[in-house]
């Protein structure tokens, strides 16, 4: 019986270890992906600026570059 004990000790301690591991895994990844939307949505405002800019059909001259 003690033994038994012990393995289901080992095994639920080995278990929490990998509970641990995965939470930091999950929260890296929803950092992650925080970081990426917020970069896809200033990506599509400077398309949606730069498309703007195409359809004005101001003179390149007065364009503001794409980096601005």
């Amino acid at each position: 019986m003690s033994e038994r004990l012990t393995n289901l000790e080992e095994h639920a301690t080995h278990q929490a270890a990998t509970l641990e591991e995965l939470s930091a895994v999950v929260a890296a990844q929803a950092g992650q992906i925080e970081r990426l939307e917020r970069r896809v949505r200033l990506l599509l405002e400077r398309a949606a600026q730069m498309e703007a800019d195409a359809i004005s059909g101001a003179p390149l001259a007065d364009q503001k570059p794409p980096h601005w």
